[in-house]
């Protein structure tokens, strides 16, 4: 009987444990976000103060959320690129920006599809938001550009309901984000390019918020391979200015 006693608090906070998992899974609770108050999560959850607390206790020991003294507890980045050995081949080899942009033409193509499947109305004023944003933002910095196109992406993703989709995506945020400055810094400032980029993001909006899977697949797939194809061009520019300006120096 005494066991049955002690067995019942630690059931109840697994289920605790895998209810705040799957708000997390589920990208309701993002990374980095603060948990809402003890009062608020017991009453959203039904259950009770100590049974929320030693869930919370599981939580913190499978380092899926961390407490900071005072300020309360945040969902940790469940997923994430290591910061170390990785982060410096990326940065110091740029060719590496191709295969990213491959990668990003992968998961982007199939999130688009499932986005315009299982969209829900909520997720389409998210995207539609985020697309607003962007069109609205022509004028402001690269940087801020960059932040803006990479968040208007990233809710098309979301909208995909696929949770390992979201979380891998999100795992590669600084690389992505590193990708997508790159490609504004660069084509951004060509007018010819910068008109292709508004009006392939204007055809995926539109393709998945229409509920059209398959246009919104290619929409994606064609706006990343070409953003790809465009960099490659200036690249090759740059290089031929090189090898003319070595030349007329007399290096060659």
């Amino acid at each position: 009987m005494h066991a049955e006693t002690e067995a019942k608090p630690r059931q109840v906070a697994d289920e605790v444990a895998e209810r705040i998992e799957r708000l997390i899974l589920d990208g309701v609770l993002k990374a980095g976000q603060a948990l809402p108050s003890e009062r608020r999560l017991t009453e959203k959850l039904g259950v009770s103060r100590t049974a929320l607390r030693e869930g919370l206790k599981l939580l913190r020991a499978r380092e899926i959320i961390h407490t900071s003294q005072g300020k309360g507890s945040f969902v940790a980045r469940i997923s994430k690129v290591d910061a170390g050995p990785l982060m410096h081949l990326f940065n110091s080899q740029p060719r590496t920006l191709y295969d990213l942009l491959e990668v990003r033409s992968l998961l982007e193509a199939d999130s688009a599809r499932l986005a315009a499947l299982r969209g829900t109305e909520a997720d389409f004023i998210m995207i539609r938001r985020r697309y607003d944003e962007m069109v609205n933002a022509q004028a402001a910095d690269t940087a801020t550009h960059a932040h803006l196109d990479h968040a208007f992406h990233l809710a098309i993703c979301e909208a995909s309901h696929n949770p390992v989709l979201v979380h891998t995506l999100q795992s590669l945020n600084d690389l992505m984000l590193g990708s997508v400055f790159a490609c504004v810094n660069n084509l951004y400032h060509r007018e010819p390019e910068k008109r292709q980029i508004d009006k392939q993001h204007a055809r995926l909006f539109n393709a998945v918020i229409g509920r059209q899977p398959e246009q919104a697949r290619r929409a994606a797939a064609d706006h990343v391979d070409s953003v790809r194809q465009n960099l490659a061009e200036i690249e090759q520019e740059e290089q031929r200015l090189v090898r003319a300006t070595l030349r007329l120096e007399g290096w060659t």
